[in-house]
């Protein structure tokens, strides 16, 4: 990658992107246009659904195939002393091999003659040995034979005497395993440095790839803590969760030199957190509160200044955690390694994160700001991870979401400290919330699912999803909404005090929220946290809401695809649903739907034109809202009239809800472009995104050949007042097309959009820029 140079360049590439864009705009605009003047045909429209920015829910690696196997609980582990030793010389030609050896403390909790732990793809090494009871100087249980099961990836120790309960041995084993040049275990990487050829290996350990590279107990809820030595060329640096503490010389069988690399003893951690790096890049450096942040990178990208503001940004985001959690983080420094390539935006392990190069540098002579939004979000995300996923970290991969959702909604928390020209609320819903309310109609799965679900031949990288990820996010921001945030903030500090070096359910998590729910009188709640939370993390889908003006009756239902239900189908689920809303303009206090339907005679109207309800205010809950004829009409008359009237979030709500359940066959396509007649006044971005993403179909083309043109001339005029709008969001796309020729970013609208929020367009000029 080389540097850039000052002004806007834009290319053939990128003026053929630009005009496309404009094309399709403009397509969109006609679409519009036939829709009003013809639209008595059912919608066969398929609005597009992009997933959340950042980290939240990368493309995972392909799952393995092999099962997944529970161990015994008859040994626990308490510590590792592990070495791996890559056979890597730069320049070598492959194949490439690792050697290694781990000797694990376990404690015996039941008597047992077998001992089973993880292995997958290694070869044993060298005779396996236990020693102990460590009671017992000088004891040992002899091993009758070492068996590999591949298909439960388990190597399982035979033994002529027992482990007995109550008692401390150690398990020696060696091992072999291949360098591969895939994503998994420890991996090798080749790439480009100063037009030199490099090699380099890293370590991708989550969920379950720990087995391949040590034979261990790669289950989340065995922690224990490590002492990692590392042998490699010298001419490499190695990095690992913890500091160095030791380098020195050794020379093998053959008399070469290599260097090994001595860290100190880890905190108590889960095995899919542990990182090694072996590089030959140079870091930049700064300290935060004691904190030693190293940001290592290829050195041309350090010498550019490439990796400067992911360095000045990480800092103040930890201490904004610290501060806001109450909680330190426990660790005396932190590497951010920017890997060439990599298969996920970003992964949080203790000490040592590993990043796509893409997800951690930016051009510093560039003034455009959607890169900076994306570096914020992708590194306050694995900065998250450092307290909801490493100190405290779930059971079992069910509730992988106690990690990703959590983590997901402090990212937006901290990259809108960092970048405050961010419009947290505005992000959030048009990149977390919208998307994911499209996917989860579609997907039957719950946020938490059982454990006895995830056994088999279940892929736990399914559970890597937007469901997740950003339904994780979108339940924990509804929930700190109606409990406030200082309640919600006050359950988690408890929370991650109690369970810090160990492991939660989110159980765990509601007993918490209840504790302080119950130790104030402020917040009411209609049932215990955990009959709430559960309605929503334990069941498929959400709720839509339909409101009955007349009778101030609000009925509940599961929201799905009526043109594609089947006579078979149950959709029976109900909710307990926090509804914030507002009467004409004026917020009324919370209200709750605690069954399938109920009256609420406050929410009845007079018959004047200007009495209306709003329910869902802001998005503030995680479902949709079908209002009836009546309140339709107002809300569509009210946006007409004063837009602003309804706040920008609730516009964006009202849009992408109606056009959803026009497309579920809720209501009529008609109902929904009723509420797009106000557009030519609407000057917020974010808005507009939405409504190009439910007005550009895939079948578009098809769609404009059912319509007469006569009726497209005849509104074409009037909609042309909107043409110069959609301009705008067309030239911050345009803006970003270095993106594409540094091959870093996609053509997507929320880069452009987050472009222009950050440098200052929140809202579009009402002022023609022609």
């Amino acid at each position: 990658m080389g540097t850039r140079g000052g002004g806007l360049y834009v290319g053939r590439r990128a003026a053929a992107t630009g005009a496309a864009l404009l094309l399709a705009l403009l397509v969109a605009l006609l679409a519009l246009a036939a829709l009003y003047g013809r639209c008595r045909q059912k919608a066969a429209t398929q609005p597009l659904s992009p997933r959340a920015p950042g980290p939240a829910a990368p493309p995972p690696p392909a799952p393995a195939a092999s099962s997944v196997r529970r161990l015994p609980r008859h040994l626990l582990p308490l510590h590792y002393d592990l070495e791996l030793w890559p056979r890597l010389r730069p320049g070598q030609a492959g194949p490439f091999a690792f050697t290694g050896q781990v000797n694990i403390t376990v404690r015996c909790l039941q008597d047992t003659d077998t001992a089973v732990l993880h292995s997958a793809g290694l070869r044993s090494r060298g005779v396996a040995a236990v020693r102990g009871p460590r009671s017992e100087p000088g004891a040992a249980v002899e091993v009758a034979g070492l068996r590999q099961e591949e298909a439960g990836e388990v190597a399982v120790l035979e033994l002529r005497g027992r482990l007995r309960a109550g008692h401390r041995y150690v398990l020696q084993l060696g091992f072999q395993g291949r360098l591969e040049e895939d994503f998994d275990g420890l991996f090798l990487t080749r790439y480009t440095d100063r037009g030199q050829n490099r090699m380099l290996i890293a370590s991708q350990m989550e969920p379950t790839y720990a087995r391949r590279v040590y034979p261990c107990f790669d289950e989340p809820a065995m922690k224990a803590t490590f002492n990692i030595r590392i042998r490699h060329d010298p001419s490499y640096v190695a990095l690992s969760n913890m500091p160095a503490i030791d380098v020195s010389e050794v020379k093998d069988e053959n008399g070469s030199l290599w260097t090994v690399t001595t860290f100190n003893t880890s905190l108590k951690m889960s095995t899919y957190l542990t990182a090694f790096v072996i590089c030959d890049f140079d870091y930049v450096t700064k300290t935060e509160r004691g904190n030693e942040i190293r940001i290592w990178a290829r050195k041309e990208a350090v010498k550019n200044g490439y990796v400067d503001y992911a360095l000045n940004i990480t800092g103040p985001i930890f201490s904004f955690l610290e501060d806001i959690l109450n909680v330190s983080y426990p660790l005396p420094k932190t590497d951010l390694v920017a890997l060439p390539d990599f298969g996920a935006g970003g992964m949080e392990n203790w000490g040592l994160m590993i990043f796509q190069e893409a997800s951690l540098m930016n051009l510093p002579s560039d003034e455009f700001t959607s890169r900076k939004a994306m570096i914020a979000l992708i590194v306050s995300h694995e900065l998250g991870h450092q307290w909801f996923g490493n100190l405290v970290t779930m059971n079992w991969w069910n509730d992988l979401w106690l990690n990703e959702g959590l983590a997901s909604y402090f990212e937006y928390l901290g990259a809108t400290f960092v970048e405050p020209k961010l419009s947290l609320d505005k992000i959030f819903y048009a990149h977390v919330v919208q998307p994911v309310l499209r996917e989860d109609s579609e997907i039957a799965r719950s946020l938490s699912e059982s454990e006895d679900k995830i056994k088999g031949s279940f892929s736990l990288m399914s559970l890597f999803d937007n469901i997740t990820y950003s339904k994780g996010a979108s339940i924990t921001w509804m929930l700190s909404g109606f409990l406030t945030e200082k309640l919600f903030i006050r359950a988690l500090t408890s929370y991650l005090k109690e369970f810090s070096f160990s492991n939660a359910n989110q159980d765990d998590l509601w007993t918490h929220i209840q504790m302080v729910v119950d130790a104030q009188d402020e917040v009411q709640l209609p049932a215990p946290v955990k009959q709430i939370m559960d309605s929503w993390t334990c069941q498929n889908g959400f709720p839509v809401l339909t409101l009955n003006l007349t009778t101030g009756t609000i009925r509940q239902e599961q929201f799905f695809n009526k043109n594609n239900r089947k006579s078979t189908d149950s959709y029976n689920n109900t909710w307990i649903v926090p509804i914030a809303w507002m009467r004409n303009g004026s917020s009324q206090p919370l209200t709750w739907l605690d069954k399938s339907i109920k009256m609420f005679p406050e929410m009845q109207v007079s018959e004047s034109e200007y009495d209306w309800i709003l329910l869902n205010v802001n998005l503030s809950g995680y479902y949709r809202v079908n209002y009836d004829q009546l309140n339709l009409k107002r809300l569509a008359q009210l946006l007409e009239n004063d837009p602003k009237a309804i706040p920008a979030v609730s516009r964006f709500q009202l849009i992408d809800d109606v056009f959803a359940l026009a497309d579920f066959g809720y209501v009529p396509i008609e109902t929904a472009l009723e509420l797009t007649k106000y557009l030519a006044r609407e000057d917020e971005l974010f808005i507009w995104n939405v409504v190009l993403l439910n007005l550009i179909p895939d079948n578009l083309e098809s769609t404009l050949k059912n319509h007469e043109v006569y009726p497209l001339l005849k509104v074409l005029f009037v909609k042309m007042l909107m043409l110069w709008k959609m301009t705008i969001l067309l030239k911050c796309i345009w803006k970003n097309s270095w993106q594409q020729r540094a091959g870093w970013a996609s053509k997507t609208v929320w880069t452009s959009h987050l472009n222009c929020m950050l440098s200052g367009g929140t809202t579009l000029s009402t002022k023609s820029p022609f």
